[in-house]
């Protein structure tokens, strides 16, 4: 969700160095082409209920104009014609609410001259980037491709006033909170947050790099405004940095963020992206112990963060972990505290001769484990050797959870029990397991 915010703030201006090696303010290409012409087909479709008639306009007046950003939009995000015009007919009164919203942002002015120049300052090389705003279908409020910046105006201009009373209850959930952030109130902090995005190297391969990477650009945006970001993560993290970094040195080494980038609260501290406030504890403590400030800056901006070995590097040189840290010892003890299956009723793994008069499967797992999340792959053969009809929920202590089997004779199964859904109350991923048997 935070990554969505932020992309909606790259707004006006942009760096370049001239000829004597002086930033210098450029005015960034910005376009809003899309956001006119949508609207236009938009009247256009309600002068007729023929969805053929419909379907054409729309092509036509919006997809057929398209700018290079848009158009890169619809590759991004898989849109298409009649993805627009379902999600137009079938959400009037969210359609009717949003419009002056979208017009809005055009009228974004000139408030970020102080911060550009402390920005020059503070790091005198940028890039420059095209600007596209544009109509989606509501599946995103922005994103990058290349060198656009590519935003979702019906998403990124809401506010709580939008009516998203017609959409389905989990989108409204999530438009909600998300709505509830007013995506353009704090404009300058997250415009100079996206800035260093633009500026720096590669994306993480690990929770550990993609962590700094986005906590640098939480930093300097700090250095530049004298602001952090108004997110839950901020203030958690300074009241809970010891318990955090604990478990975060843990699992630095992964490549999974899912318990600390772009999630939601559902992890064991209930609180959405709490990597962000890691990355920026990393990078604020070395910035504070240096004596050339400035040359921090540079540092953090151009480090490569596609190399796991020049950040693993750059962490050590931080001394944020001043009792040093092993990667090979992290990872071991973070495999050492999944939860595994103990054992498996009804069936046993490998067995050449189960009942095909089966219906019902126990899966034991030797942890409590969070009972709205499964993960069961197909294994070898596909559908064809998946012998699993449906789930018939956990028991109540959370150890355990029944499956309805349907089997036929002489036939072998096969299936893997992931950690993509299964994890355990303590907030670990199950060691994976594939499954095979065979019917007599």
């Amino acid at each position: 969700m935070k990554y969505l915010l932020k992309l909606i703030a790259i707004i006006l201006f942009n760096f370049v160095v001239n000829g004597n090696g002086q930033a210098q303010t450029k005015p960034q290409t910005i376009v809003y082409t899309d956001i006119d012409n949508f609207w236009i087909a938009f009247d256009s479709l309600q002068t007729t209920t023929d969805s053929l008639k419909q379907y054409n306009m729309l092509q036509k007046l919006y997809v057929d104009k398209g700018t290079p950003g848009l158009k890169a939009f619809m590759q991004a995000k898989g849109y298409t014609t009649e993805a627009w015009l379902d999600c137009i007919r079938s959400y009037p009164k969210y359609w009717a609410s949003i419009r002056p919203k979208t017009l809005k942002i055009k009228a974004v002015n000139k408030e970020l001259d102080p911060y550009i120049a402390k920005f020059k300052q503070l790091y005198p090389a940028f890039k420059p980037a095209n600007i596209y705003f544009t109509i989606g279908a509501m599946r995103s409020g922005g994103t990058t491709q290349n060198d656009k910046v590519l935003i979702g105006a019906e998403l990124a201009t809401g506010d709580p006033e939008v009516d998203i009373s017609e959409l389905p209850a989990n989108t409204q959930n999530w438009l909600k909170t998300y709505f509830g952030t007013y995506p353009f109130k704090d404009v300058v902090l997250l415009n100079m947050h996206e800035f260093v995005h633009t500026q720096q190297k590669g994306r993480g391969n690990t929770l550990l790099t993609q962590t700094i990477l986005e906590g640098t650009a939480d930093f300097v945006a700090e250095l530049i405004t004298g602001k952090v970001p108004a997110m839950a993560y901020m203030p958690y993290g300074k009241q809970h940095e010891a318990q955090l970094k604990q478990q975060f040195k843990e699992e630095m080494f992964l490549d999974n963020y899912g318990n600390w980038l772009y999630n939601g609260a559902s992890n064991n501290f209930g609180v959405a992206d709490l990597g962000y406030y890691m990355g920026y504890a990393i990078c604020k403590h070395y910035y504070q112990q240096a004596k050339d400030k400035k040359a921090v800056v540079k540092e953090l901006i151009e480090l490569d963060y596609s190399n796991d070995e020049t950040i693993e590097k750059f962490l050590a040189k931080t001394g944020y972990f001043k009792e040093g840290f092993n990667k090979v010892e992290s990872l071991k003890t973070y495999e050492s505290k999944k939860p595994v299956v103990s054992s498996l009723s009804g069936i046993t793994n490998g067995d050449k001769n189960v009942d095909a008069t089966l219906t019902e499967m126990t899966i034991h797992f030797s942890k409590p484990m969070i009972k709205n999340r499964m993960s069961i792959n197909l294994g070898e053969g596909g559908e064809a050797n998946f012998p699993i009809k449906k789930s018939l929920g956990f028991a109540e202590d959370g150890k355990s959870i029944k499956f309805q089997l349907e089997l036929k004779p002489k036939h072998t199964y096969n299936f893997v029990i992931t950690g993509r859904g299964f994890r355990s109350t303590d907030g670990y991923p199950l060691a994976e397991l594939p499954v095979s048997f065979t019917t007599r």
